[in-house]
């Protein structure tokens, strides 16, 4: 009897091993509600130990079993061989993220004469020291992270479909380019591995959450969120990320995911507001963060707020999708915008001068003046609540 309890509890936490080594960073249900995160941390760095100790544990009364069993106590065991088997094959080989995600085969950039994506895809675009590139979302959000670089400075581009967040990092750790891997998620945010340290990364904040850098932040270079034909009208001379030919079904099961219709509940638009999967706006002052409802910008196009101290302005496109966030003091006054909806343009209250959808004043007494982007992203709204608390949210 006790051979048996022995036999059963070991084979228990074999399994069991396993599937909690991926269970908790995979969006399996009910996987990313706790705060798993450093077991699963431990499951992960230890498996091979674990995992050995455990097939001691289980083979001595299992082979004992085998000789002394029947024709059906052996087929039981055989079964519960295969069906270990089978475990170790899905959650080593077919569940785990790097597995179900890979990375860009071939990287090519182009210009815009000879761009093959379309502008009306979203895309997460950069400019840095005179040069500017776009990545098409539809691409990052299968591939997760683009490395490259732009004027001589290495950029890691993230992106997380089930978070709509988009980032783009320095990858240097330590003054050292590192090298990532999708490793799974915590609380339905992608993580990243660096092969120097393992240590566990969050696509959204930059922040390695666990391993021995634990703490550490990768910097955040500024990018922005919007169509590519926008991307274009204020960067003509920019480069594009083109489709990896050898992905062409895995870009097709994200059609759709710009626009929010997508099929998939993780990463469908609820059009309702603040619920779950509801976008919002996050915004970054200097000293305050901020949430705006997707919604309420659709209906107004342009708001006018204060974020600590900083005024700002959010305002959206004619396309409905290309949004931008700026500071809007200039020469000492905070201005307020209204929107033409004829032309698209802003005009603001204060000098009446007129302002084009890039923040560049093309009319009036404060002619050529541009406004300063501020730090603002479009995510669901589960995910900015939760990494972003203290966030406070506009009414």
């Amino acid at each position: 009897m006790k051979k048996t309890v022995w036999l059963i509890l070991s084979l228990l936490l074999l399994f069991g091993i396993e599937i909690l080594r991926v269970y908790f960073i995979m969006p399996f249900p009910g996987s990313q509600q706790g705060n798993s995160l450093g077991l699963a941390y431990f499951l992960n760095r230890h498996m091979g130990l674990l995992r050995l100790t455990c097939i001691l544990l289980v083979s001595i009364p299992f082979v004992q079993y085998f000789k002394k069993s029947r024709i059906a106590g052996k087929l039981l065991l055989t079964g519960t061989l295969i069906l270990y088997i089978l475990i170790f094959y899905f959650f080593n080989f077919r569940f785990q993220a790097d597995k179900m995600f890979y990375q860009l085969r071939h990287k090519v950039l182009l210009t815009i004469n000879a761009n093959k994506v379309d502008t009306q895809n979203l895309i997460i675009g950069i400019s840095l020291n005179g040069h500017a590139k776009a990545y098409p979302i539809q691409i990052i959000g299968y591939h997760h992270q683009v490395i490259d670089t732009i004027g001589g400075v290495p950029i890691m581009v993230t992106y997380c479909t089930v978070c709509r967040s988009g980032r783009i990092f320095s990858p240097l750790i330590n003054g050292h380019p590192g090298n990532f891997r999708l490793v799974g998620m915590d609380h339905f945010n992608a993580m990243f591995e660096d092969s120097a340290t393992k240590s566990w990364w969050q696509q959204e904040t930059g922040v390695a959450i666990a391993g021995p850098l634990k703490g550490y932040s990768l910097k955040e270079l500024h990018s922005r969120q919007m169509r590519l034909g926008s991307w274009l009208r204020e960067y003509p001379h920019s480069l594009i990320l083109q489709p990896d030919t050898d992905f062409k079904s895995e870009y097709a099961d994200l059609k759709g995911y710009d626009q929010g219709i997508i099929k998939g509940s993780l990463e469908k638009k609820d059009s309702s507001s603040w619920n779950r999967k509801s976008w919002v706006i996050g915004l970054i002052g200097k000293n305050q963060s901020k949430t705006y409802d997707w919604n309420t910008l659709v209906h107004d196009r342009v708001i006018n707020d204060r974020v600590g101290n900083e005024p700002v302005v959010l305002y959206l496109e004619k396309d409905g999708i290309s949004f931008h966030a700026w500071q809007s003091r200039v020469r000492q006054l905070d201005l307020i915008f209204t929107v033409d909806t004829v032309t698209g343009n802003m005009i603001d209250t204060n000098t009446h001068s007129v302002w084009n959808p890039d923040g560049y004043c093309s009319r009036g007494s404060l002619s050529g003046f541009t406004l300063v982007p501020v730090r603002a992203y479009q995510e669901f709204w589960h995910s900015w609540k939760y990494f972003h608390p203290e966030a406070r949210v506009y009414q």
